[in-house]
């Protein structure tokens, strides 16, 4: 997983409550077991003007050009501003991936539904709770304002905006830590893993029928 350092990046403003996961990545995609291919699936049916199926070329699709990612002025945005009850739904970890390989690095929302900020968290995405009137603010800074940037700096649990604000943000210091290393929970079990070939090594020599290399006990 890459690790999270200190992010300026521009910010695209998705302005709807409750954006829930289908939305996010349609149904139909849910046939990839991969975490790569659906960066150019995300919000699809908001997205384009026809359907969309696994392992099309979107580059020949019609594009919908009042959705806000179509502008171009939030090309290469890698900070999602959004509403209340971000990712509700279905627990599929398919929205996470299809965020991540767009680009997005951040979401920043009032509220998101927990198994989804869960998901971020154990794929490299920041998601940031921010007050709802902080959150009014900058939805009005980000249309009034070109090339809107915001500066994260997990470490500092900040976030300053291209206006001169500068907010504070709450996370779990387990999941930060997990974020600024770059530890999946892959990566996170690694950590141990002299500490679990040991433990193993002890298991075997004490219940070696266990492992199949010797009698069972009595």
């Amino acid at each position: 997983m890459q690790a999270f350092t200190t992010i300026e990046a521009l910010a695209a403003p998705l302005d709807r409550s409750d954006v829930d996961t289908d939305a996010l990545i349609p149904k139909q995609f849910l046939k990839s077991i991969s975490r790569t291919g659906l960066g150019p699936f995300l919000f699809d049916d908001w997205r384009y003007l026809d359907r969309g199926e696994l392992g099309q070329d979107c580059s020949k699709r019609p594009l919908n050009p009042e959705f806000v990612l179509n502008q171009p002025r939030y090309a290469g945005c890698q900070i999602l501003l959004a509403r209340a009850n971000f990712g509700c739904g279905s627990s599929r970890e398919h929205a996470v991936w299809a965020l991540a390989e767009y680009g997005f690095r951040i979401i920043i929302a009032p509220s998101f539904a927990d198994i989804f900020y869960g998901n971020c968290l154990k794929n490299g995405l920041l998601p940031m709770v921010l007050d709802a009137s902080v959150i009014d603010s900058e939805f009005d800074a980000v249309r009034t304002m070109p090339n809107y940037r915001m500066r994260v700096d997990l470490a500092t649990q900040t976030v300053a905006t291209a206006r001169g604000g500068i907010f504070h943000f709450e996370i779990d210091p387990h999941r930060k830590h997990c974020l600024l290393e770059g530890l999946d929970d892959i990566g996170l079990t690694l950590q141990a893993a002299q500490q679990i070939r040991a433990y193993e090594q002890v298991r075997r020599s004490q219940e070696p029928w266990l492992f199949g290399s010797g009698a069972s006990p009595a």
